[in-house]
């Protein structure tokens, strides 16, 4: 690089000394004598330091002015020695002074400026010496070479800090927080939703499995459903004893079955009329009101199992004196009474009744008796039976779940049941049923039987086949063929000549009472093919021929079915 400048005027040259505080290069002009010599080049010295080179040293503002190096113990390392160097002087005031970087005045003396040495370009604007900043005060001037006496406390450093400056850092800090604390929040917030979204999901979906799994969720059908599509009805498992409530102020009975069907998890009361036609022991015909007085409980449940093709575990008598104790023990009962009864133990004629008609009536031990035994006059026995199957279901709702809870109930009853039933069997068989008629699983169904006492195929299909199991329990090896009889032949008397003769050829007599109408042909049907030959013998019996025998629909509880038509002959059997 040629630091030096032609500026084209009387063959006057220029160098370049430096750079003024604008950036811009400082120039000075070579006398002649050192004009012919061959300029050297000065390397950059930013700190105004001695260089190891010869040649000038640093001087932005080309004063002139040099300024001897100091001199160092260079020890046993010998370099030569160098030419004296120019000191920095950034003001060109023309002292030499040697670099100090506190901004302290050294200690040598001045020398006169040498302002002549100095030039600029035609472009350039000489220094501003007498341009001072507005804020600085007014800088004396010395007296030995008129030049203004500069100091270091004159001039204020952007670095400093101001006054501000802790007020503007104390309020981006309270900003970055507020904006930290929204931030947090905002976190915060989104983690909350988040887990609320996730425990409402499992709250869902716990709900749903129950559902599914309890066989409830509409429109689902498991194993277990209530329609029974997939479990077949024979199949399913059931728990039945049979209830005998005895009034022992006004006599009578009412008969009723639990029924606790745990494959469907189903409770039922089945209600079972008195007149219910029954065969006792010697194949005669009775009703259910006249077995259990006569032939007690285990005569009357083996009946039942013949008529109802059913399994009844064991049988609780239950006296109107311990219902009422058992009302009492479980605290009251609500019903949805269906008539007014009287106060039994009212002397006047227009007492006030005992139990009133309406919606959830509270019904005391004493109300319950009351209401369940009670037949209005010209009323049948099945209305009463209704009240008697209304307050048994508002017992189950007020009985504890808990087997040992409704063990103790039971004991506190202090009856003496009918073995084998036990105290315990009963708790815990009464307990499953009061589980089911909390959550509504419950219901009563009348067993429908008619005028006659008998039950008729399409009547009894829904109580004894869908309830009870579905068909008739197949006879044990070596007990007697039950043969279901129905009149057609319109003659009424053939009825009783039909079941003396199948008593005395050792079949078991079912009255099914009387067609509507006349047949003119005996039909003998079975359903089941074991079955065959016993139909065949039926129709040997009563003198008919065997072509009469076809398979077919017999009724719920009979192994053969026979409707006897016009061609029928009692006389010729």
């Amino acid at each position: 690089m040629n630091d030096r400048y032609d500026a084209g005027y009387g063959g006057d040259q220029y160098e370049l000394v430096g750079y003024d505080e604008y950036n811009q290069p400082v120039y000075r002009q070579v006398p002649a004598q050192q004009a012919q010599q061959p300029p050297q080049q000065q390397p950059y010295d930013p700190y105004g330091q001695q260089q190891h080179q010869q040649g000038y040293a640093y001087d932005p503002y080309g004063t002139g002015t040099q300024q001897q190096p100091p001199a160092y113990d260079t020890g046993a390392y010998d370099t030569g020695r160098q030419a004296p160097q120019p000191g920095y002087d950034p003001y060109a005031t023309g002292t030499t002074t040697a670099y100090d970087p506190y901004g302290q005045t050294a200690s040598r003396g001045q020398q006169p400026r040498a302002a002549e040495q100095t030039a600029y370009i035609p472009q350039q604007g000489g220094p501003a010496e007498d341009t001072q900043a507005p804020h600085a005060p007014e800088t004396p001037h010395t007296p030995e070479t008129g030049e203004r006496d500069y100091r270091t406390e004159q001039f204020a450093f952007v670095e400093e800090p101001t006054d501000d400056s802790e007020d503007v850092i104390d309020w981006l800090n309270f900003t970055e927080n507020r904006t930290e604390r929204r931030e947090e929040a905002k976190r915060r917030a989104r983690g909350r939703m988040v887990a609320l979204v996730v425990v409402l999901a499992l709250v869902v979906a716990g709900g749903v499995g129950y559902l599914w799994t309890a066989g409830k969720l509409p429109g689902v059908s498991s194993s277990g459903s209530k329609s029974g599509t997939t479990t077949a009805v024979g199949a399913q498992n059931r728990d039945v004893i049979v209830v005998h409530l005895h009034n022992t102020s006004k006599g009578g009975t009412s008969s009723v079955l639990l029924v606790d069907n745990t494959t469907l998890k189903q409770g039922t009361t089945v209600l079972l009329p008195n007149s219910l036609a029954l065969t006792d022991d010697d194949g005669n015909t009775t009703t259910l009101a006249k077995s259990v007085g006569d032939d007690g409980t285990s005569g009357t449940v083996d009946q039942l199992n013949t008529v109802l093709g059913t399994d009844i575990e064991g049988t609780w008598r239950l006296d109107t004196p311990y219902l009422q104790n058992l009302v009492d023990l479980v605290g009251n009962i609500d019903l949805d009474t269906n008539a007014d009864v009287p106060d039994p133990d009212a002397t006047k004629k227009n007492a006030a009744p005992l139990v009133h008609k309406g919606k959830d009536q509270t019904l005391s031990g004493k109300m319950a008796v009351a209401y369940a035994t009670y037949r209005a006059s010209g009323e049948g026995q099945n209305a009463q039976l209704e009240r008697f199957g209304q307050v048994m279901q508002g017992v189950l709702r007020q009985l504890t779940s808990d087997p040992t809870a409704a063990t103790t109930t039971v004991q506190t009853l202090a009856q003496i049941l009918d073995p084998p039933l036990t105290d315990k069997d009963l708790g815990t068989f009464l307990a499953k049923l009061a589980d089911l008629a909390k959550s509504g699983d419950y219901k009563t169904a009348l067993l429908p039987v008619q005028n006659d006492g008998t039950l008729t195929a399409q009547a009894s299909a829904s109580v004894v086949k869908d309830i009870l199991g579905g068909t008739a329990k197949s006879p044990d090896e070596g007990s007697a063929v039950r043969v279901a009889v129905q009149n057609a032949t319109g003659v009424k008397d053939d009825t009783e000549k039909a079941r003396v003769v199948l008593l005395n050829g050792g079949f078991t007599f079912l009255e099914a009472g009387t067609a509507s109408g006349t047949s003119a042909t005996t039909k003998i049907t079975y359903s089941d093919a074991a079955d065959k030959e016993n139909a065949t013998e039926v129709a040997k019996t009563l003198g008919l021929p065997t072509s009469t025998v076809t398979k077919g629909t017999v009724s719920a509880n009979a192994d053969v079915s026979v409707v006897l038509g016009t061609d029928y002959k009692p006389s010729s059997s």
